[in-house]
């Protein structure tokens, strides 16, 4: 999973509790630590170590995507989750790891992207705000949040 081995984090995957089928795909070790803080996910990660970046000089090469695809390959993933950053980088990594996947029985899935709780819609960047009213969700779903 390439999470650091040396503290609590190394637990997560030694956890039998957890779901070992759902793996959520982030980019470094501080968005395993602020997801284990929701206390909302029982699955495992995989930790990419960074984006796919052309302008850094960083290739699908140079991350952990190689050992992920190949567990799913190996049949002991049934949903991958992306958790990267709603940027350019982190689209294209998203990206290109689903292109990987193609015609694998896997389900993919993606983190909601919308507004803040507390957030003002007129201070809302437009592909924010986009995306918040074409992903929307039934109002008696957001009562149980």
């Amino acid at each position: 999973c390439h999470n650091i081995s040396a503290s609590e984090l190394r637990e997560i995957c030694a956890n039998q509790k957890r779901q070992r089928e759902v793996v959520c795909v982030v980019e470094d070790i501080r968005d395993v630590m602020a997801i284990e803080n929701t206390s909302q996910y029982r699955g495992l990660y995989h930790v990419l170590g960074g984006k796919i970046s052309p302008m850094d000089g960083v290739g699908p090469s140079q991350l952990t995507i190689k050992s992920l695809v190949e567990k799913a390959r190996g049949g002991e993933i049934a949903e991958i989750i992306f958790a990267l950053s709603s940027t350019l980088e982190g689209d294209t990594t998203n990206f290109y790891i689903f292109k990987q996947l193609e015609g694998l029985d896997i389900k993919t899935s993606t983190i909601a992207r919308g507004i803040s709780v507390g957030d003002e819609l007129e201070f809302a960047d437009e592909v924010t705000l986009g995306r918040s009213i074409t992903n929307r969700v039934p109002f008696e779903s957001s009562l149980k949040s």
